[in-house]
């Protein structure tokens, strides 16, 4: 991982080997009253502290081009649910009842509502409350009971949503005690367990991304980004093991060069970005985890019972590895009941349909997808939800310029059974 960089305030734009760089507007003095107000302070910081848990303000482009609309197509199978000019949001769950929930990290900015459930309208309220969702100097000590920098969220088959949070603000370092996987009662708004991820697991330069249930084995199975690894968590007892440290299967590959509908992203330093383990998928039995890392084309998958038994060795488990046929590059994916595997691929804005025998196939392409990001399944199986969070149009991937953009969405599309 390179440098974490300056202190907060440096102004100056930093190179993180994760998906999720956004918007990384510098804070000085001269900075405009507007801008203040939205709480630039502590959402910079890797230390989580500010003087308030302020509201995200609007995200500005730094480019002066007035932003086009694009087209939406006459027979585009999509429906928008939401539609925010901010926070940016990285994940969505929905729960039985229709209860949906949208994820938004304190990365650059600090989000009132990390996580939110979305009403009517496309408003957002706090969840599991105001308190879980403020984090600032008053409750610095209890790092396990706010969110800090919540990445995504996965309900399970008994409709409990489960939230992982890599606490690492400013996606520097982790904060001490912070980084943990939080299982709520969408029904009651209630936390129901609290499991953290030791610095063992998750050391400081980790960023814990994405998360997959199995309550067969009672397991849970997480992708890690900022070193490269799986975690694996059982959750009976609430212990953690990393996996598949800087394997070639959670790494990316070798001179690819990440890029989305042809723009290749370049940080302000003119380096190509390279992102690590993200995409995560559970078949439907949960016999086999797939996965794989952002940057490339490689898709890996590994039987669950590898990863259960604490017995076998590093060699063991990476020898249990199984390497797929390539599939197009995705942030996101998702498993069906028939193992047809779902991928947000932002190369060129689609949601794509890897059969069991390898053929891809192309459900939606639109110009609207700009950086398709993290799926979840409607509880009665029948629609897919996703995300757009534009990584490609900001600053840190577009060597220091942000680039002006589509607000924010959620979508839904029905799927043909």
């Amino acid at each position: 991982m390179p440098n974490p960089g300056p202190p907060c305030g440096a102004g100056v734009f930093v190179s993180f080997p994760l998906s999720f760089m956004r918007f990384p507007f510098p804070f000085s003095a001269a900075a405009p009253a507007a801008m203040v107000a939205t709480g630039l302070l502590l959402a910079a910081c890797n230390s989580g502290t500010s003087t308030a848990d302020q509201p995200r303000g609007t995200i500005p482009a730094d480019s002066t081009a007035a932003h086009v609309p694009a087209p939406v197509p006459a027979n585009s199978p999509l429906t928008i649910v939401a539609e925010i000019n901010s926070p940016q949001i990285t994940g969505v769950a929905v729960a039985p009842g229709g209860k949906i929930f949208a994820f938004s990290p304190r990365w650059d900015y600090n989000p009132t509502f990390p996580v939110a459930l979305v009403g009517a309208n496309n408003t957002l309220t706090a969840y599991p409350d105001a308190g879980w969702c403020t984090w600032n100097d008053s409750v610095k000590t209890e790092p396990q009971k706010h969110w800090i920098s919540p990445q995504a969220g996965y309900v399970d088959t008994q409709g409990m949503l489960w939230i992982v949070d890599p606490a690492s603000p400013g996606l520097k370092y982790t904060v001490a005690g912070g980084p943990k996987l939080v299982k709520t009662d969408p029904k009651t708004s209630k936390v129901v367990q609290t499991i953290a991820i030791p610095e063992s697991v998750a050391p400081r330069k980790s960023y814990l991304n994405d998360v997959r249930i199995d309550l067969q084995n009672n397991y849970a199975y997480l992708t890690e980004s900022g070193t490269g690894s799986l975690v694996v968590v059982d959750l009976k007892t609430g212990q953690s093991r990393g996996l598949l440290k800087q394997h070639t299967s959670t790494l990316p590959t070798p001179g690819f060069i990440t890029k989305a509908q042809g723009h290749a992203l370049i940080d302000p330093m003119g380096k190509p970005g390279s992102f690590k383990a993200d995409g995560i998928a559970l078949s439907t039995d949960n016999q086999y985890l797939y996965y794989r890392a952002l940057s490339g084309h490689s898709l890996y998958r590994i039987k669950t019972a590898v990863l259960r038994n604490a017995a076998l060795s590093p060699a063991q488990v990476s020898a249990a590895v199984e390497k797929l046929a390539d599939a197009p590059a995705c942030d996101g994916m998702e498993l069906d009941s028939k193992n047809n595997l779902y991928l947000t691929g932002f190369e060129n804005g689609e949601i794509l349909r890897r059969t069991p025998e390898g053929k891809i196939e192309t459900l939606v392409k639109e110009a609207r997808l700009e950086w398709p990001d993290t799926f979840a399944w409607d509880p009665d199986g029948k629609s897919i939800y996703f995300t757009v969070s534009e990584l490609d149009k900001t600053p840190n991937w577009n060597k220091g310029v942000g680039q002006a953009h589509e607000p924010f969405r959620i979508y839904k599309m029905a799927l043909a059974k």
